[in-house]
């Protein structure tokens, strides 16, 4: 039902107004290949890009719930892979796609809206999502700058975690080496490294982190940025680090709420 669907959509997001554009690809069952028609809606897609106004494009593949989570883990990274290939050979800036995740199966809880069918089908997609440059407003940026201001916050989609744990995950990794480059060029710049969970009821400030049993996560996610920015040169005395728990959710789901943001001290 849903082969060779190209679906555009805008949608505006509370915070700050962000305005992010996704397109989504649906794949037949088990495959990860791309028609000819896909083909060309996802290039024709790219070529209405104006991309001297966008930051970073994201992209996550997903699976239906049928299979074990290995294979589909697998499958779905094999599909974003194929969305890339794409992107890239019709010379979209490769340096612009930070994110290319696979993220397995889509479990079903509730599938009263539709058939069992038709929901699995929604599930086989890869999404795009695109985020544009300073679409925050004034003070605050999807990226480090060439200058900045004291106070200015730095709100980096492209550094996540997952749920309970406080490790980095490869994609988080290579944005953060982006990012080091970047401070190495500009030596003036401190800043404070702020950690921040979801899904914890309001009555706890923080949640727990798997791995050490404390109720530190949103800290322990600052000092991960903290001590891999120190493992690529960059002086510790520029940096501190603080977790805010679950106090600023941004009201966009679970997944953007397990981030850090960075808010320059000194210039």
């Amino acid at each position: 039902m849903f082969k060779s669907i190209l679906i555009t959509a805008f949608f505006c997001f509370g915070l700050f107004a962000q305005e992010k554009k996704i397109s989504t690809v649906y794949f037949e069952f088990d495959k990860s290949n791309i028609d000819a028609v896909q083909q060309q809606m996802l290039v024709d897609f790219v070529s209405k890009i104006d991309t001297a106004t966008v930051e970073t494009i994201q992209i996550y593949g997903y699976c239906d719930d049928r299979g074990n989570n290995d294979y589909n883990l697998k499958l779905s990274q094999n599909r974003v892979n194929s969305v890339k290939s794409i992107l890239v050979a019709n010379r979209f800036n490769k340096s612009k796609i930070v994110i290319v995740e696979g993220k397995g199966r889509v479990l079903l809880d509730d599938y009263s809206g539709g058939s069992l069918e038709d929901i699995r089908s929604k599930n086989r997609r890869v999404d795009l999502l695109i985020v544009k440059k300073n679409s925050f407003g004034k003070g605050i940026y999807t990226s480090f700058q060439d200058k900045h201001e004291v106070g200015d916050r730095i709100f980096l989609e492209n550094i996540f975690f997952e749920l309970g744990s406080s490790k980095l995950t490869v994609a988080s990794q290579k944005e953060l080496d982006r990012i080091a480059e970047i401070l190495q060029k500009n030596k003036k710049i401190e800043f404070e490294i702020r950690g921040h969970v979801c899904c914890t009821p309001d009555y706890y400030k923080d949640a727990i982190d798997r791995a050490t049993k404390e109720r530190k996560l949103s800290l322990n996610r600052a000092k991960s940025v903290f001590m891999y920015l120190i493992s690529k040169n960059v002086s510790s005395l520029r940096m501190i680090y603080k977790g805010l728990g679950n106090q600023f959710p941004l009201g966009r789901g679970d997944e953007f709420d397990r981030r850090v943001e960075f808010l320059i001290t000194k210039i």
